[in-house]
C-alpha cells in the first residue's frame, strides 16, 4: 500500500509540476468559486463561481467528479488564472492531482489545467468531514 501511495504522489507531482506557472507571472485574472460534495469513493461536485477578466466579471457553473473520496465538504476557492488568452478558453475540463485530509474546517491549494492550457491556481477553505486520494476532475461552463 505504501508503494502504491509514493507511486501516486509522484506522478502527480510530476503532474503538477508540468502546469505550475511562474510566480513571476502577472495573472491574466482571478476567480472566487463556492462548491459542495458528497462522496463515498466516486464523488460528485457542483458550485459556481465568478472570472474577473479584462476588468469584467463572467459567472459560471462548475461541476465534476473525484476519486478516492469519502465525506461531505463545501469549499470557499479563490485563485488566479494563467494563459487565458481569450473568454472562451475558459471553458473546460480542468484536472488536478492531490492527497489530503480535511477536518471540521481547514485549507489547501491546488493547481489545475484545462485542455486549452488554462492554468487555475486556486486556494480553498473547506467546511465538514472529507477524507480523499485521487485524481480530480472538474468541468467549467461561462453562463450565458
Amino acid at each position: 500500500m505504501r508503494s502504491i501511495l509514493v507511486s501516486l504522489l509522484i506522478v502527480g507531482s510530476m503532474l503538477l509540476g508540468s502546469a505550475v506557472v511562474s510566480a513571476a507571472e502577472q495573472p491574466d485574472g482571478t476567480v472566487k468559486m463556492t462548491g459542495k460534495s458528497i462522496a463515498a469513493g466516486v464523488g460528485f461536485s457542483w458550485g459556481s463561481g465568478v472570472l474577473t477578466y479584462k476588468g469584467k466579471e463572467y459567472r459560471f457553473s462548475i461541476s465534476g467528479l473525484s476519486a478516492g473520496d469519502i465525506g461531505i465538504s463545501s469549499a470557499e476557492l479563490s485563485g488566479q488564472v494563467f494563459n487565458l488568452k481569450s473568454l472562451e478558453d475558459f471553458n473546460g475540463n480542468y484536472t488536478s492531482f492531490g492527497a489530503g485530509i480535511t477536518v471540521a474546517g481547514g485549507g489547501g491549494g491546488a493547481t489545475m489545467r484545462n485542455q486549452n492550457g488554462v492554468v487555475l491556481n486556486v486556494v480553498a477553505t473547506t467546511q465538514g468531514l472529507k477524507f480523499k486520494l485521487g485524481v480530480d476532475g472538474m468541468k467549467i461552463k461561462l453562463a450565458k
